[in-house]
């Protein structure tokens, strides 16, 4: 299981939303001082996202957490997202060619556009579906006791 710490933001009716900080493994490498992902973890690194996560404890705002996702949801969330769009651009620039071998190249890139559209919407409608399954959420795993959570200060911003 995935896990990670997060602040609670906000309290709904089985449901939480988190603020989590953005994490970078580029501290522990030892080529992080010449590396330019280390760079953008640097610059973009201290920026925090919401999230929202199933809860069933009693929380209130400004409750330190432990959230984990089921192992493999993210994998099969990058598929989703990043190999299918791909996958159906080149099947519909495979398709031009062999269909259309003598027009040139206008067809295999129309079609692998089509493809391409074709995958950006399939993502679309299956993440609309899988965005309250439980299956597929964070969930809350334990509350963070306030001596544990070292240098959190909560603003009332």
């Amino acid at each position: 299981m995935i896990e990670a710490q997060g602040i609670v933001a906000e309290v709904g009716a089985g449901y939480i939303w988190l603020d989590i900080q953005r994490q970078s493994a580029c501290g522990s490498c030892h080529a992080s001082a010449g590396c330019g992902t280390a760079a953008l973890a640097k610059v973009w690194g201290g920026r925090s996202t919401r999230v929202r996560a199933v809860s069933e404890l009693a929380l209130q705002a400004g409750d330190a957490v432990i959230v984990g996702l089921a192992d493999g949801v993210l994998l099969r969330g990058a598929l989703l997202a990043y190999l299918l769009p791909i996958a159906l651009l080149l099947a519909g620039a495979l398709l031009g060619e062999s269909a259309f071998a003598g027009a040139g190249e206008e067809p295999v890139v129309l079609l692998g556009a089509l493809g391409l559209g074709l995958g950006f919407l399939v993502v679309r409608i299956r993440s609309r579906r899988l965005r309250n399954d439980p299956h597929y959420q964070p969930v809350v795993l334990r509350r963070v006791l306030p001596a544990a959570v070292p240098g959190c200060v909560l603003s009332a911003s």
